[in-house]
């Protein structure tokens, strides 16, 4: 190869392949798509994932980890420092009085966590799901009560919750 052959050949604005235009233009007849067959035929798309005779990439890599979003639990997050300024010392904080409040909202959720953000002055008594370790011990050096309800999936509650009002009117 000489230096005045590097280049040779290669286009910066290359034309489009044009198929299907007479057989002069070396793309016609069959138009590059051979003869007969499902590729030959119109409205053929082949899939991206499609690589011929080799092994497909989504089945070379190898497979690890699992996830079940299906039974994850989703919890309302609330935080010490929201409890501390929505309630009164002495009262008692669960799912209606946080609902009253407008610190829960919506009803897609299996229960509430309550985080240890915060440093409560007040005595609380709160009836959550679940509490850190770090809110759980701020409550009881507060004099309060960390309260563990249990779990109770949203389709559970919300079957509940139509039952109720049902009766109510």
């Amino acid at each position: 190869m000489q230096l005045h052959d590097v280049h040779q050949g290669i286009q910066k604005r290359k034309k489009r392949k044009r198929v299907g235009r007479g057989t002069g233009s070396g793309h016609g007849k069959t138009a590059s798509k051979g003869h007969k067959g499902h590729s030959s035929r119109q409205g053929y798309k082949q899939s991206p994932l499609t690589e011929g005779g080799q092994m497909p990439l989504a089945r070379r890599v190898p497979k690890r980890g699992f996830f079940n979003g299906k039974f994850k639990k989703h919890y309302i997050i609330v935080n010490l420092e929201q409890l501390e300024a929505a309630f009164e010392a002495g009262a008692v904080v669960d799912e209606a009085a946080m609902r009253a409040q407008g610190i829960v909202k919506g009803q897609e959720f299996d229960g509430i966590k309550v985080l240890g953000d915060g440093t409560p002055t007040k005595a609380l008594e709160v009836h959550a799901t679940r509490f850190s370790a770090s809110a759980a011990e701020k409550l009881a050096k507060a004099g309060g009560k960390a309260v563990v309800v249990p779990y109770r999936p949203h389709a559970v509650r919300k079957a509940a919750q139509a039952a109720t009002e049902a009766t109510a009117g």
